[in-house]
């Protein structure tokens, strides 16, 4: 059972809510700025993504104050200068960068008051943060208003110009390692997700050759009352059933003789083909699930 709203008959304040928790875990934008007189800010904001890479693009909305519609500091500043610099936010600087968050008056030096470190950027004026494990110099190429009420936001399309990552997180192929990032993201209210240990986990994509897709498994392993979503899920991604060939060579594997030898529900089949899937050896799941389709009335 659901409850649906209209959504011209919430407020602002609970839209605000239903979305910024729904739509998460959301990456943070800790973008510092400069106005025109030089003044630095540095804000963060988690109506953030990256939406292009080539050209490489960043977009993150500050939006107007649901309060007095009156608009944030890193928005006019960038209005003005065209320049920001978007830095990621990591575990250990978590609690910094949410006491930069705070509504101070505008020319107040954030980096200060959080106690951040400035570093000079290379082809924009604002600095970037020396605490961020990566920091993007962004040109600013277009501001799109979606609005003049509070709510309302204001999507910053920012064009990457110079990016700078931290040596000890690059593989040695260069590449960025996601377990030691140790990123963190919003959720809604107060509450924050952290990206390390066991909640990083992967999931390897389709094969490059279609996988064959979950309507093509036999209907017993779709109806699975055992088989989970992420297992089907998981066994369409394979690019191809079990053969005869596959099913006559399995009868013969020492594993699956008990299996044979004395009559066997489907449920018993599917959990062990589930310990198959969580091992990794989907292939020989499917293999698995197929033939309890033959054995099993």
């Amino acid at each position: 059972m659901f409850q649906s709203f209209a959504a011209d008959a919430l407020s602002n304040a609970d839209m605000y809510a239903y979305l910024a928790t729904a739509v998460a875990p959301r990456p943070i934008c800790f973008a510092s700025t400069i106005d025109g007189e030089g003044r630095v800010n540095l804000s963060p904001y988690s109506f953030f993504n990256v939406f292009s890479s080539n050209p490489p693009v960043l977009v993150f909305s500050p939006v107007r104050s649901g309060r007095d519609g009156s608009t944030k500091n890193t928005l006019d500043n960038v209005l003005e200068t065209g320049e920001v610099v978007i830095n990621v936010v990591d575990y250990p600087m978590v609690e910094q960068m949410s006491l930069a968050s705070t509504a101070y008056p505008k020319g107040v030096n954030e980096f200060e008051k959080a106690g951040f470190t400035e570093v000079a950027s290379e082809r924009v004026r604002p600095p970037r943060v020396a605490e961020s494990p990566v920091s993007f110099e962004c040109t600013v190429d277009q501001v799109i208003p979606l609005g003049e009420e509070g709510g309302a936001g204001n999507l910053v399309l920012a064009r990457v110009e110079m990016v700078h990552l931290r040596a000890e997180l690059l593989d040695e192929a260069g590449k960025l390692n996601p377990a030691g990032l140790d990123l963190v993201s919003r959720m809604g209210g107060n509450w924050y997700c952290r990206a390390s240990g066991d909640a990083l986990f992967e999931v390897k994509k389709p094969t490059r050759n279609h996988g064959i897709g979950v309507d093509q498994l036999p209907v017993g392993v779709r109806k699975s009352s055992v088989l989970t979503g992420n297992d089907l899920g998981r066994l369409g991604g394979l690019h191809q059933l079990p053969s005869e060939d596959d099913l006559i060579a399995l009868r013969k594997d020492p594993e699956i003789m008990p299996l044979l030898r004395q009559p066997t529900t489907r449920e018993v089949w599917h959990r062990y083909a589930q310990t198959l899937i969580e091992a990794g050896e989907a292939e020989q799941a499917l293999r698995v699930l197929t033939l309890a389709e033959v054995e099993v009335a």
